[in-house]
């Protein structure tokens, strides 16, 4: 098992990446990560994820209580521990602000409408939530019944919020999600996007649930007509 020390040093790393790959700007954006059953380390209100240093981060429990650190806990705690609260099997949490990701909701647009097969596959559907005001306990309100069946939700002008059972699974969560993005931005600049054909989607969401990434119910909600049937899929055993 991860020490604390250790942990602290790479929720700072991850944190720098999410930092360097400009999905947040400024002091934006905050990590985490589940120390033990109701305790986790997050980064401090105020401060830049590209300079985090593993003294700067705040230990609390699930009522928010900081057990030690100098700072206060960011403001979107809430939003975090809801997120641990709903799903044991999560250990990371970053709440970050991907602008291609967010730009979509601005104008309310769908971000994916069922055309691109890796994120059909890493994440059967990303729910957009309602509007939650910044730093409020609303962030948390919004996110608790999604965030129980999806590892990544879009917060309605916002941003998101990707977990993982570590922080390098919330963080390539979080990248997959903006680089989808990103690709439908310029789909969307080049002419009209086309959905894949119903008979691969449904593919999709049988192999999503025979990789044991998720449930193919989820891209069928999504994507395909009631009842639609889903094929067997063997996978290969590799590793997507």
């Amino acid at each position: 098992m991860n020490s604390e020390w250790n942990l602290r040093r790479e929720l700072c790393d991850i944190a720098r990446l999410v930092y360097d790959k400009g999905l947040v700007a400024g002091t934006d954006g905050n990590v985490s990560v589940r120390i033990t059953g109701d305790r986790l380390l997050i980064s401090p209100s105020g401060s830049c994820l590209g300079m985090l240093e593993p003294g700067d981060l705040v230990l609390i429990d699930f009522s928010g209580r900081v057990i030690t650190g100098r700072g206060k806990p960011s403001s979107e705690r809430w939003m975090h521990i809801s997120a641990y609260s709903e799903r044991p099997d999560v250990a990371a949490v970053i709440h970050a602000h991907p602008p291609a990701t967010v730009a979509f909701t601005v104008v309310g647009v769908e971000m994916d409408p069922c055309a691109l097969p890796e994120v059909i596959l890493a994440f059967g559907r990303v729910p957009v939530t309602a509007y939650a005001t910044p730093a409020t306990t609303e962030g948390a309100t919004v996110v608790r019944d999604l965030i129980k069946r999806h590892d990544a939700l879009v917060l309605d002008r916002h941003g998101s919020i990707t977990v993982g059972k570590d922080l390098r699974e919330a963080f390539f969560k979080l990248e997959k999600l903006e680089h989808g993005a990103h690709t439908m931005l310029l789909a969307h600049q080049l002419g009209q996007a086309r959905r894949l054909p119903p008979e691969e989607i449904a593919k999709l969401g049988a192999l999503r649930e025979a990789l044991g990434i998720g449930r193919a119910d989820d891209v069928a909600a999504a994507c395909l007509p009631p009842g639609t049937p889903l094929p067997h899929i063997k996978p290969t055993g590799e590793r997507y």
